[in-house]
């Protein structure tokens, strides 16, 4: 038995899941919320026990050594040595990681250095992965790229029309995101269909706050809806997804903006909160839509993003097998997985009503002659990235 920290860290929350391996077990979990403002609160789950408190966490460094310091006291882990890998989610990993990776001085320069492609995330996970790397020092710290999952994709669908040195140059392309959701949930669909995954035409959609699609065929990745950053793609809670350069360039020059304000309002004042003028949230946006046409359009158009997308994913692929949701949206949402379903009735999707109403847990959603098999997998990061740790360290 082997015991295995997950990581995922933000500029101001700290998500962590210790794991036993291979068994696979959650022991505990928690997260440490409003890291480096006052009144910082940090939970853990362990077992039938909860535990809560509040104080300033200033630093990263305090809030890792806080966290193992509580695995310890509330008897969790009796000696930290029985951590034997720490997994860290790491967004940008370009084209130097096109697989998880155990870190080393070099590697943690090299995530460094791809922090212009990943600015808000990379150097807090990179400064993560330093941290831990003192605090448990015989532990390996593995990396784990939101990016890596996309290493398979072909040219064609990565580059952009925009003169090649730019690529060469300055690394300009797709390099997608969620890539560790779509991973675990594609590699699930296809153990609950007892149907290789390399037998068939997927697509996942991981539709949370943040929203992405992702075509799999013969279990690799051929393409992806963000593209050199998450703000590319579909419709999402804040963010506008596609949309046209020149209409970003007016819109900066009639507002008086510079183009990091622009930039701004595209990922943070944009999406369903922009449409609505209400919530980014999906759920404020059902309740109010018999009543607010500017609800019911947002999500309208949020659909139509998303089957855009997977109409030419279709395409792309030359046919689908299956159709997986994940994510909070995709898991919760009976309502929008109807609407989606609904309009890619031309490819043989069809919903089976009752079995769609399952919220948060794995099942099949479509009729038995359906198609295309539909289907409901709650994503699992971490143990994505705690199999990781245990096949790399």
């Amino acid at each position: 038995m082997e015991k295995i920290l997950a990581i995922n860290a933000g500029s101001s929350t700290l998500k962590w899941q210790l794991f036993e391996m291979p068994a696979e077990r959650v022991i505990a979990k928690g997260m440490i919320d409003r890291l480096g403002l006052p009144n910082s609160v940090f939970t853990v789950k362990f077992g039938t026990e909860k535990f809560k408190e509040v104080q300033d966490i200033k630093t990263h460094k305090l809030a890792a050594t806080l966290l193992l310091t509580r695995l310890k006291e509330l008897g969790i882990v009796e000696h930290l040595e029985e951590i034997t890998g720490v997994g860290h989610r790491v967004v940008g990993g370009g084209e130097a990681f096109k697989d998880s990776t155990v870190i080393n001085a070099v590697g943690l320069d090299e995530i460094n250095r791809l922090a212009e492609y990943a600015p808000l995330h990379n150097p807090t996970q990179a400064y993560y992965i330093k941290i831990f790397t003192e605090l448990l020092p015989d532990a390996p710290e593995v990396a784990v790229f939101d990016t890596s999952f996309y290493s398979t994709l072909p040219k064609e669908n990565y580059l952009y029309s925009i003169p090649t040195e730019y690529y060469e140059k300055y690394g300009a392309r797709k390099y997608g995101a969620h890539g560790t959701s779509h991973r675990y949930v594609s590699q699930r669909a296809a153990e609950i269909l007892e149907v290789p995954l390399t037998e068939q035409k997927m697509i996942t959609l991981h539709l949370g706050s943040g929203a992405s699609i992702t075509a799999v065929e013969n279990g690799e990745a051929v393409d992806t809806s963000m593209g050199f950053t998450p703000l590319a793609g579909i419709t999402m809670g804040t963010r506008s997804g596609d949309i046209d350069p020149s209409l970003v360039a007016f819109l900066a020059d009639k507002l008086a903006i510079s183009m990091p304000e622009m930039i701004n309002i595209l990922n943070k004042k944009s999406g369903l909160l922009g449409l609505s003028e209400l919530s980014p949230d999906m759920r404020d946006l059902e309740e109010t839509a018999a009543t607010r046409p500017q609800s019911a359009l947002a999500l309208k158009i949020f659909v139509n993003r998303v089957v855009k997308y997977v109409g030419s994913y279709v395409a792309l692929m030359n046919g689908i097998d299956t159709l997986v949701f994940t994510a909070g949206s995709g898991e919760n949402g009976s309502e929008l997985r109807a609407d989606i379903c609904q309009q890619l009735a031309c490819f043989g999707v069809e919903l089976d009503a009752t079995k769609n109403k399952v919220r948060g847990k794995e099942q099949i959603i479509s009729t038995p002659t359906s198609k295309v098999k539909v289907l409901v997998v709650p994503t699992n990061e971490e143990l994505m990235i705690v199999r990781d740790v245990m096949r790399l360290k």
